[in-house]
């Protein structure tokens, strides 16, 4: 695949001042935010480098988790149905992919898939419901802190502006506050992820400042809308000059609605130490296959999206870093 060429320098330069180094924190539980930056249990910075899992409508094989961890990732993002567009993903299942994330030594993102597109996709689960959802798995995800990030719902709302995003997103927060819940909380952006009227951008702080724990990381997905290097660094660059925690969740690197820059994207992450997921590892709809970062679940059939995901510049292979909690994990078990 053709690289695109590198940043330009004037947008390293007028961002490089924004990036600080978050300073170690003290022990605390699980994944938390510390200086604007996703951190571990013990201070140490969390950059998540992995693919999105689309157990809920297509589990893959027993071997997926493991295969994903071949690439290089240190994490993945699982989707979960809550029976609106499709089936419930029970808690014995979400025991069990929690199971099998920290046996491959993946930090697992758990998101509520189908918020998907709410408003203009039919059946599409709200806010509100994704909550109730959570509200079920409480007991499984007990004292996963260190291992899980809820994801609340995502790209909870489709084409139109959801002006009920800011409202419905802080009361999600305080509703799984209040329930007890300690993980770090991923918020998605509206209008399908891609934030095209800026309404995260716009009140993310807000949000953040909205959970009594300040514990939020923001998600933004960039496919189409985000097609130069430009429009890649002014998004991202503005959370990081704001010092507010963001995520690439979902990329790709062409799309039906628009050539993402993918090449932009890895190389921002890359340099201001921001997490990113790629979409998907496999079992995508045949008008998305071109989706696939490998095809028929076979870890040795890389794509060519999958070549530049796992193998290019800035890629799983080179950049990923398996999360400190594991070799804690491992210390312990040998004594």
């Amino acid at each position: 695949m053709v690289v695109r060429s590198a940043f330009p320098a004037l947008l390293l330069a007028l961002l490089g001042a924004a990036y600080v180094t978050p300073a170690r924190a003290g022990a605390t539980d699980g994944i938390h935010v510390a200086g604007g930056r996703l951190t571990e249990a013990g201070g140490e910075p969390l950059v998540l480098r992995g693919v999105n899992h689309g157990y809920a409508f297509g589990h893959g094989p027993a071997s997926v988790f493991d295969d994903i961890r071949a690439t290089g990732a240190n994490a993945v993002r699982v989707a979960l149905g809550t029976g609106h567009e499709w089936p419930a993903t029970r808690p014995s299942e979400v025991a069990s992919i929690v199971s099998r994330c920290k046996a491959a030594r993946l930090i697992c993102v758990l998101d509520v898939h189908d918020t998907m597109g709410y408003g203009t996709q039919p059946g599409a689960a709200t806010i509100t419901e994704a909550v109730d959802y959570w509200l079920t798995l409480r007991d499984v995800l007990r004292h996963q802190e260190s291992y899980v990030v809820l994801n609340i719902a995502n790209e909870p709302s489709g084409h139109a502006v959801d002006a009920d995003w800011l409202d419905n997103t802080e009361a999600a927060i305080a509703r799984l506050r209040k329930a007890g819940f300690t993980h770090a909380l991923m918020v998605d952006a509206p209008n399908w992820g891609n934030d095209a009227f800026r309404v995260m951008y716009d009140h993310a702080d807000a949000v953040f400042a909205s959970d009594p724990q300040r514990n939020v990381v923001f998600d933004v997905h960039m496919y189409g809308p985000f097609d130069t290097a430009e429009k890649v660094a002014a998004y991202l660059g503005h959370f990081v000059a704001q010092r507010l925690p963001i995520v690439v969740g979902e990329f790709s690197s062409i799309h039906e609605y628009g050539d993402p820059d993918e090449d932009a994207i890895m190389a921002f992450c890359q340099t201001y130490g921001l997490g990113y997921l790629g979409w998907s590892w496999s079992g995508n709809s045949p008008q998305y296959e071109y989706l696939d970062v490998v095809a028929g679940y076979r870890p040795g059939r890389l794509t060519a999206w999958g070549r530049r995901l796992v193998d290019g510049t800035n890629g799983l292979r080179a950049t990923g870093r398996t999360a400190s909690v594991y070799g804690r994990l491992w210390l312990a078990a040998a004594r």
